[in-house]
């Protein structure tokens, strides 16, 4: 252990002020950094390529295409092989298009549409777009290449904040790359720039390819939904009074993402008009005719718990069953988490009961239990932290290092020092690379150390007007004694 740790650990258990407690020295002694485990360790062979790819290229005068020939020419690659050994590489660079000669010339091997797309993830996630120009434009991948890669490329380039870009591979994407342009690849690239908050170059890119491919009402519930994840409420009803016009219907999507921009900008700006501004929505869903689902439910309810109006939320979950509608594990879960937030922790129990019952046990994950302690431990529940923490390992979900590492800390913040070690050896019996740390202790709960007052013998001398005040005092119970009571009642003496 280095002078650093050792000093910091020792500030930390005798600094007053800020007190803050460890786990036992056999913790740290029995602790290895090398012991977390790798997610692709177990290839060793992807390992042995990904290593030679992370190499310096100016350490051997070969071209890394032909030191893979070398030293791997008796390997049949495979898709997984690929995918492991790009995971393994994220600083290779444009070593990585060796690699790709390698496997081009590699008999025992043949591009298909989805490793041809692990190729694209890996430049676009450097957002090196000129090596995936450069890898689409091969002439040998034409004919490998397919929805998976075009999917590839329209999310990359959407992601890293390149819509014009989009609009224009979609363009030329079949003239220079063979992929094909459909109205399936037109509601991929506008469902992506949608997503995204690029509304403006969605719109415009459907009004101009119109004559082409003639939008459907899929397409225009889409642009809906982009101006609301905008948040440009006026946009969004000015587009669907132009699908009026023009003999569209606005599906139930569009109308819950309408209601979901509406219900934002009342939480931003007056949430007293939340509950006008969505019954205004809903009326306007039933003149024309779209029935609410439970999408519709899940906007309204998330909204009111994000208010924290979970009674009212309650009122309306269990009013779903009067338009027909059930509630799904995206319901239950908001519920459980609203009642957790509001300390109402049987009923969040409870909840969690239904959803088991309702059938959605699959979705009771780690991910979930997780968000439902964390919310516990920050309202300061920790014993019913510890106990949903005891239901989530009956479920089958196996706890991770965040999971520990959360309620050790508590624990710690508590002053249970006891149990945040029983916790901590648990984790290591299954498995669980948690490392041990200095947690701070909540002054609240901090044990304070009882300070001993020792009263002096000399006798302190009085003072004048001590001595008038004191006098004054005896005179007055002395006055006093000489009043008659009242027989009924007491009165105050003045």
């Amino acid at each position: 252990m280095s002078i650093t740790r050792l000093l910091f650990i020792r500030r930390c258990l005798y600094n007053d002020q800020t007190p803050k407690l460890t786990f036992l020295s056999s913790h740290f002694q029995s602790f290895s950094s090398s012991s977390s485990p790798s997610p692709f360790s177990d290839d060793p062979v992807s390992l042995s390529v990904s290593s030679e790819l992370l190499n310096n290229p100016n350490s051997d005068p070969l071209p890394i295409s032909e030191r893979l020939h070398l030293k791997f020419s008796h390997i049949n690659p495979t898709p997984s092989l690929v995918l492991s050994t790009l995971n393994l590489s994220p600083e290779a660079g444009r070593t990585v298009l060796g690699f790709h000669q390698w496997l081009l010339s590699n008999p025992n091997f043949t591009h298909s549409d989805e490793t041809v797309s692990f190729f694209v993830d890996y430049f676009g996630r450097r957002k090196d777009f000129k090596a995936i120009n450069e890898l689409l434009s091969s002439s040998r991948l034409s004919l490998s290449l397919g929805p998976k890669t075009l999917r590839a490329v329209i999310d990359r380039l959407v992601r890293a904040g390149r819509p014009a870009d989009t609009v224009s591979f979609f363009e030329k994407m079949e003239r220079e790359y063979g992929l094909k342009r459909d109205r399936e690849s037109l509601a991929l690239v506008v469902e992506k720039l949608c997503e995204n908050g690029f509304a403006s170059h969605a719109e415009r890119m459907v009004k101009n390819l119109a004559n082409e491919f003639f939008p459907d009402e899929k397409i225009c519930d889409l642009l809906v939904k982009a101006w609301c994840v905008d948040g440009k409420l006026d946009e969004a009803k000015r587009l669907a009074g132009e699908m009026y016009r023009g003999g569209f219907e606005i599906g139930v999507s569009a109308y819950n993402a309408i209601l979901d921009c509406v219900c934002k900008l009342c939480r931003d700006k007056d949430p007293f008009r939340l509950d006008s501004e969505a019954e205004k929505v809903l009326v306007e869903m039933d003149v024309h005719g779209v029935a609410r689902n439970v999408e519709t439910f899940n906007v309204l309810i998330g909204n009111l718990c994000k208010l924290r109006r979970t009674e009212d939320a309650m009122k309306l979950f269990h009013r779903m069953g009067e338009w027909g509608c059930y509630p799904d594990d995206t319901t239950f879960l908001v519920l459980i988490r609203s009642l957790y937030q509001a300390a109402r922790v049987g009923e969040g129990d409870e909840m969690i009961d239904r959803m088991r019952s309702a059938g959605f046990v699959s979705k009771l994950d780690k991910k979930a239990y997780y968000g439902f302690l964390k919310i516990l431990c920050g309202i300061e529940r920790i014993d019913h932290a510890m106990s949903v923490f005891k239901k989530m390992k009956e479920d089958g979900c196996e706890p991770g290092i965040k999971t520990y590492d959360l309620l050790m800390g508590k624990l710690c913040a508590h002053s249970r020092v006891d149990r945040a070690n029983a916790l901590f050896n648990e984790a290591k019996k299954r498995g669980v690379p948690v490392e041990p740390k200095a947690y701070m202790v909540d002054p609240r709960f901090a044990k304070k150390k009882k300070v001993r007052v020792v009263k002096s013998s000399v006798k302190k001398r009085e003072t004048l007007p001590e001595k008038m005040a004191r006098k004054r005092r005896r005179l007055k119970q002395i006055r006093l004694s000489f009043v008659k009571k009242p027989k009924g009642m007491m009165r105050r003496a003045f």
